[in-house]
């Protein structure tokens, strides 16, 4: 009883923190702060606050995997999450929000080569109801859902970032399987801040100057940042540890219904109603999934 207790606490955190985060990041990029440097930022951060957890773990006692998984997940992940701030920036949350729907999808084809993980006929049902939901939310842009939709940088941006973090999500359970969900949280951290402080350098962002735009109004815009996003990921390393990748991926879409209300309410996005009926189209894919 309690480990399903806990089991379904991980995913209510996993599904509030991951669009309060996504708000987070857009705010910071609205006032004019560089993608890289917020993704940097936030994992640095985060490393900032496992050291206490990497002092006293026997680094000794890891297998080779681990470290070789580990440098995968960071790869995937600083490039992913780069997209993801990049794609928020010039986006509408509404619409970027539903597109993550299509993670679930990739992260099943994944984990079928990687993890064994094989998807029954509900589940496969619940992924066509979770694009076939996507069609109403993506139909509210002034493209449609058309090839013209895909030209659109913020859409594109999106796409790269939904395609790295599901690999990245089969390489966490890789990682999980050969330490703990903890131990994996914690090497997400320092090679995700490796990796995000290499693609600063690779795109030859200014730091100094990009530290001095941040303002004292953004330090606790940077804190809940961290908050959320380090929510976000030790519940998606607990939910890995429980259930098969592709399966937790469609459960966590039931974020998707918070995206589209945040940014309504926040940045004033329009056509809810219909963005509503997708997002109640893709929970009840992710549901049936899960359920049966």
């Amino acid at each position: 009883m309690i480990p399903a207790i806990l089991l379904a606490l991980a995913v209510a955190l996993r599904i509030l923190s991951n669009p309060v985060a996504n708000v987070v990041q857009k705010q910071l990029t609205n006032r004019g702060q560089h993608p890289l440097l917020v993704n940097f930022l936030t994992y640095l951060l985060l490393s900032v606050a496992c050291l206490c957890l990497v002092a006293v773990m026997d680094k000794t006692a890891l297998p080779p995997a681990f470290w070789w998984y580990s440098i995968l997940v960071g790869i995937a992940g600083a490039l992913g999450n780069a997209f993801l701030v990049k794609a928020l920036q010039g986006g509408d949350l509404s619409v970027l929000g539903p597109i993550n729907a299509y993670k679930s999808v990739i992260g099943m084809i994944v984990g079928i080569f990687l993890l064994g993980e094989i998807p029954g006929f509900w589940g496969v049902l619940g992924v066509v109801l979770i694009i076939y939901g996507s069609y109403f939310v993506l139909d509210t842009t002034e493209e449609r859902f058309s090839w013209s939709l895909l030209k659109k940088p913020a859409i594109q941006f999106r796409i790269w970032a939904m395609i790295l973090t599901a690999i990245e999500a089969v390489f966490i359970k890789k990682v999980i399987l050969a330490s703990s969900a903890t131990i994996a949280f914690a090497s997400w951290c320092f090679f995700g801040a490796l990796f995000s402080f290499l693609l600063l350098l690779l795109y030859q962002v200014q730091f100094r100057n990009e530290v001095k735009k941040i303002q004292p109004a953004d330090y606790r815009k940077y804190g809940l940042l961290v908050l959320c996003i380090g929510t976000m990921q030790y519940t998606t390393n607990y939910v890995f540890d429980h259930m098969p990748v592709g399966y937790a991926l469609s459960l966590f879409q039931l974020s998707t219904l918070i995206s589209v209300l945040l940014g309504y309410k926040i940045f004033a996005e329009r056509d809810i109603r219909k963005k509503l009926l997708g997002a109640a189209i893709m929970i009840l894919g992710s549901v049936i999934i899960i359920l049966l």
